[in-house]
């Protein structure tokens, strides 16, 4: 990970604790913050290869990946989860903690569940919410459903646990479908977050 990238992670992170010393509020326990940024480079498509003898290389735009439509929805059997998808805010979640209840929040700039790439999911560590996730099991079985009412079926792969906010490294793109579930583990900015990963099945 560039170092740049490491600097302004943590220049984010330092920004969220002043503000909330500043502002005289404390995150309400379980508050859920997303960890940073995507860098510019986690959702670029690899300029195409250039002939050795071209002097200059044109810039590959980098694409962008709208907020995600109204309508989608997680679901987990086995956890209790339910929740309707909405398009998170990086101000309101992170630098005002005021990230609202009862509903996942897909991460601006990351993949749209049902596309190729990494798509980001994150919501409160409450009950009916992703509090159960802290007892997610590989092979549990993870359902988005799209506004159109296609059943996008995933199953967990891999449970990384507790990672540090500091950590970017899980909204990096991916060149596979990926799920991404994120969640908190106290009440903190600098607390670490809950990490599970889900594959399509």
């Amino acid at each position: 990970m560039p170092r740049s990238f490491t600097l302004l992670a943590g220049v984010l992170l330092l920004a969220v604790g002043i503000a909330l010393v500043a502002g005289s509020g404390v995150p309400r326990v379980g508050s859920v913050a997303p960890l940073a940024l995507p860098s510019p480079s986690a959702s670029a498509t690899p300029a195409p290869s250039t002939p050795v003898d071209s002097p200059t290389v044109a810039p590959t735009p980098i694409p962008t990946i709208g907020p995600i439509p109204d309508g989608y929805r997680i679901q987990m059997p086995r956890l209790g989860i339910d929740l309707p998808i909405a398009e998170g805010d990086l101000y309101r979640d992170t630098v005002a903690q005021q990230t609202p209840e009862n509903f996942a929040f897909h991460f601006p700039g990351t993949a749209i569940p049902g596309t190729v790439g990494n798509s980001y999911l994150y919501a409160h560590a409450r009950r009916g919410m992703f509090l159960s996730l802290w007892n997610a099991s590989l092979g549990d079985q993870v359902t988005i459903t799209t506004p159109a009412g296609v059943e996008i079926k995933f199953k967990v792969t891999n449970i990384p646990g507790k990672v540090p906010p500091q950590d970017t490294s899980w909204l990096q793109a991916s060149t596979e479908e990926r799920l991404t579930l994120q969640t908190s583990t106290g009440p903190n900015p600098q607390d670490p977050r809950w990490v599970v990963i889900a594959a399509p099945e």
